[in-house]
Formats: C-alpha cells, sequence, structure tokens
C-alpha cells in the first residue's frame, strides 16, 4: 500500500490517463478523502467509514481501444500528448488474460484487412475495439465499432479462428457509427453470436452485461459497493423499495427479496432487459423495471403509493434540483445516494430536505485517478 505503481507508459509520458499512478495508494486514499470531506464540509455527517479499496492493479473489467495505424500495421490504444499512436494492449490495469486477448485482436484486425477509421482525414471503417471481462468467468464480450457495414464480412470470415483460440469470448457484435466525430458508439448493433449478454455475478446476484447498458469497471470493488448497500438497507427492513437510475440493477437486486417490492427505474432499455433477467433467475416476483427517466417517473408519482426507501445512483450529472424536490416530499424513511462525482453529490445533498447525513463511505472504485464512488446514507429526521 506504501509503493506506486511503476507503468512505463506514464513514466515516458506516453499515457496520462493515470494522473496519481506516481503516487502510492495510501496518498491517493488521502487525497480523495480529503477532497470528500471538503465538498461535505457545509453538512454534517454523523459517521466517516473506512474507504474500501481493492487492487492496484488488473482490475479493470473494461477496455475502450481507439483503432489507430493502417490495416496492414493496426494499433489499439490512445494517441499519446505528442499525437503518437500508443498501443495499450498490456496496461497493467488489465488482467493477464485480457492482455494476451488484446494483442491477438490486434493481429485479427490485420488478418482482416480492416482499416483504422482516420478523425483527420474521414476515410477507413474500424474506429473502436470494446471489450468487458467477466470476473467470474473469465467470459469476454467483444464488439467493433465500424463506420459502415463494408468491414462485418472480413470479420466474419476471421472471427471462427479467433474463437477457436479464445473460446472464452462469448459475445461478439457490430456497432455501427457512422458519424464523422469522435463519438464512441451508434445506435445500431449488429450481433455476430447467437449469445447477446454477458453473465456476471457479484455476491450470489447475477447480472447481465449488455451492449451500450452501464456497467462498473472495477468488480471487486464494485462488489463491495452492492454489499454495502444491502446491509445498510437491510437496517430499515423495508417493505417497498425504488432504484433510480438503476442501470442493469445491481443495487435494488442486491437489496431485494420476495417480501421487497422493487421498482427499478433506468433509461436505457437494454440495461432494463438485462434486469429482468436478473430478478427471474433470482425468482423475484414483486419487482418491477421499467426503461423511464428517473426525474420525469418521479414527478408523475405525486399520487401514487411512495416508497419506504430511494435508492439513487446517477451519472455524474447527479440528480437535479427536481428530483431532489420530489425526494424531498416523498419522504421515505432513508435515502441511499451513490455518487461518481462528490461535486454533484454535494449540490444535491443542499436540496434535498429533511434529511440527517448518517453515513458516508468512500470506494476506490478509480484507482490512479482523482475520481472515486461515494456511498451517502439519509435519513428522515423525526
Amino acid at each position: 500500500m506504501d509503493t506506486p505503481v511503476n507503468c512505463p507508459y506514464f513514466q515516458t509520458g506516453q499515457c496520462v490517463s493515470c494522473k496519481d499512478i506516481e503516487l502510492s495508494q495510501a496518498q491517493q486514499l488521502a487525497q480523495k478523502s480529503a477532497t470528500l470531506q471538503q465538498l461535505l464540509q457545509p453538512f454534517t455527517v454523523e459517521q466517516w467509514l473506512t474507504p474500501v479499496v481493492g487492487d492496484e492493479m488488473a482490475f479493470r473489467n473494461k477496455a475502450k481501444m481507439v483503432v489507430l495505424g493502417a490495416a496492414h500495421q493496426p494499433i489499439l490504444g490512445v494517441v499519446s500528448p505528442t499525437g503518437e499512436a500508443v498501443s495499450l494492449c498490456d496496461c497493467p490495469l488489465y488482467p493477464a488474460d485480457m492482455q494476451l486477448l488484446l494483442k491477438r485482436l490486434q493481429k485479427f484486425v490485420q488478418q482482416a484487412g480492416i482499416p483504422p477509421y482516420r478523425v483527420d482525414k474521414a476515410k477507413g471503417e474500424l474506429k473502436f475495439i470494446l471489450l468487458t471481462r467477466s470476473e467470474v468467468s473469465g467470459e469476454f464480450m467483444l464488439r467493433f465499432v465500424l463506420r459502415s457495414e463494408q468491414a462485418i464480412s472480413r470479420i466474419e470470415r476471421e472471427l471462427p479462428q479467433l474463437l477457436s483460440e479464445f473460446p472464452k469470448i462469448q459475445v461478439v457484435s457490430v456497432n455501427l457509427q457512422p458519424v464523422h466525430m469522435a463519438i464512441l458508439e451508434g445506435e445500431q448493433e449488429i450481433f455476430l453470436t447467437e449469445q447477446t449478454r454477458l453473465q456476471e455475478n457479484f455476491n450470489g446476484v447475477p447480472l447481465f452485461i449488455r451492449p451500450k447498458s452501464f456497467f462498473q469497471t472495477n468488480p471487486k470493488v464494485a462488489a463491495a459497493l452492492y454489499q454495502t448497500a444491502r446491509q445498510w438497507v437491510a437496517d430499515f427492513a423495508p417493505k417497498s423499495l425504488w432504484d433510480l437510475f438503476c442501470g442493469v440493477g445491481g443495487f435494488g437486486l442486491h437489496c431485494a427479496s420476495k417480501d421487497i417490492a422493487l421498482t427499478g427505474i433506468e433509461i436505457e432499455a437494454e440495461a432494463i432487459a438485462c434486469a429482468k433477467m436478473s430478478a427471474a433467475q433470482l425468482g423475484l416476483d414483486k419487482v418491477s423495471f421499467s426503461a423511464l427517466d428517473s426525474t420525469s417517473f418521479a414527478s408523475g408519482q405525486a399520487d401514487a403509493d411512495k416508497p419506504e426507501l430511494i435508492i439513487v445512483n446517477p451519472p455524474r450529472r447527479g440528480i437535479g434540483q427536481s428530483l431532489c424536490q420530489s425526494l424531498s416530499e416523498f419522504a421515505p424513511k432513508a435515502i441511499l445516494y451513490s455518487s461518481c462525482n462528490p461535486k454533484t453529490l454535494a449540490k444535491d445533498l443542499a436540496d434535498i430536505v429533511g434529511y440527517r447525513i448518517t453515513k458516508v463511505q468512500l470506494f476506490d472504485m478509480f484507482p490512479h485517478t482523482s475520481h472515486f464512488e461515494v456511498l451517502c446514507l439519509l435519513e428522515k429526521i423525526d
């Protein structure tokens, strides 16, 4: 915990994504804790819990690789600050099996003869390769982001050999992104395998990952985050629970039981489909997952039965003033707020009325960066 990670890419200035990698884990945690305490300084926090940490290396389950170079010599990685193409197939943040597959995919692109897309010239086909790994099984979901359908036949030609070499690849798809911009993915997804979902399992809860559905990048810390939420919620023994911005259902499904009426809301339909599959596997029948905007859903529930507890896990922008007002009016026993942006968390906490902050815990979901996850428990003031 006292020795910084040695990364040759950072030391040579080729990749500067992990800006704090030359600090020890203890130093990183001290900085993050100080940032969080400063942002929450206007509030009274009854209990600061010890930060939760995971592995410093080989912890990431996702690789988002820009495809650079040329068809005869492709490079999967990033553009360095000096404008050079840098291969990051052996980035120390990825597990060894993931590194091995990424190196093979570099060769795959060469064998398929797919020209990398050039933003400066608006030419080429392959924009990104997106790889996701299941912690529980070591299986993979592989996605090719293409400008058009032109190169699909080349992928299909080389795919059988790749799958024979790497049988852990379970899901393969092509995402079409015709827009001439550095936007990661488009609307259309074309599956090249029968399987369309990658299964994960945290704390005995089956979860499913599909293209375009959000999933945490650090499985071990994510499992600890969900387990902590489960324990905090269990203390209130709620009969009804809302999980807003629920994604694939990680929080709600950890906290649900056959006696709890769970309502999960998420705007991404693919994530909702995954959440329903998980609920079915768990045998939960008092569950409702819907693909809706969380703020709009809450504002339309003025006359509905109010939940005893509400979980919110918004994107970096936070939940916003309107939803803060709705939560204050609903007045559940407790609100569990999971945030990946403490700045918007602090802003939202100022807009939630009638609650005291009883617990705050930092989860080091993103080592070597200034980012982190926070779990915050708000209890209704009697």
